[in-house]
């Protein structure tokens, strides 16, 4: 074999390994289980999904699919919607907080804690998770009515004042399919852009109301909703013209934090 036959040989091979590590853009680690775990999780990155979708999302065979997302769910990595539908889980908020990675949650506490002095009421942050929000962050009352929103706590997209802010700035289509079960509608999501807070009034529960504000990241996208929630019968029939001020302000607080932060990277 000449010199020049064993160079295209071993050409060939890299070539063919480089397939291997990467065919149709899929990473290949070596180690299949990881590898078609994480299909399911880049499937499910797009928003919920059922079995069917999963399996024709991922390539992977009905019993794997099915195998590895109860496997997730059993992890709290994915978690069950309303409707039944796979959907990331609040497993990952968790873990970057326990890391320290999310600069949103580490300023988070604090201003929440503020927020509670100032109002209070209860205090969350949301993030919207396809068709629902999951709490990454919360504070309750010490004692007396309240509305508790533990971390982890998955809600709809169809009710809120978080849910409101969370829709409210999204592209069209997706606007309009948020709207389509929605308790509210896109006149009062056309308020919310303009006013930039967001009130319900028994609009999630019956006896409960809140009063929410955009948090945006260094591009101007909103990323989360902060929040207060607690029962009428404290918070009043107008929240929103009572505490806005102060809950867009904390919204103002975190935004600049979180623009401070990339702008230190």
């Amino acid at each position: 074999m000449t010199a020049s036959n064993t160079t295209d040989q071993i050409a060939d091979q890299t070539a063919e390994s480089a397939l291997n590590v990467v065919q149709d853009n899929e990473i290949h680690s070596g180690v299949g289980v990881l590898d078609k775990t994480v299909k399911i999780l880049d499937a499910l990155e797009s928003g919920p999904a059922t079995l069917a979708q999963l399996v024709s999302a991922t390539g992977l065979a009905r019993p794997t699919a099915h195998r590895l997302a109860i496997a997730l769910e059993r992890h709290r990595f994915v978690l069950r919607d309303q409707h039944g539908r796979f959907t990331l889980g609040s497993r990952f908020a968790e873990l970057a907080a326990a890391a320290g990675e999310d600069r949103l949650l580490t300023a988070a506490g604090p201003m929440l804690q503020t927020l509670l002095d100032r109002t209070g009421e209860s205090a969350q942050i949301y993030r919207r998770q396809g068709d629902q929000r999951v709490c990454i962050a919360a504070v309750e009352r010490a004692s007396g009515l309240r509305d508790s929103i533990p971390v982890g706590a998955m809600l709809s997209m169809e009710a809120g004042s978080a849910a409101q802010i969370l829709l409210a700035w999204e592209d069209s289509e997706r606007l309009h399919q948020g709207l389509r079960h929605a308790k509210f509608t896109a006149a009062k999501l056309a308020a919310v852009r303009k006013r930039g807070w967001a009130e319900s009034i028994n609009e999630r529960d019956e006896g409960v109301c809140s009063v929410s504000a955009p948090i945006r990241n260094a591009s101007g996208q909103v990323i989360a909703a902060i929040s207060i929630s607690g029962p009428n019968s404290r918070m009043g029939a107008a929240p929103g013209r009572r505490y806005a001020p102060l809950v867009m302000a904390a919204g103002k607080y975190l935004t600049d934090a979180l623009v401070k932060a990339s702008a230190s990277r």
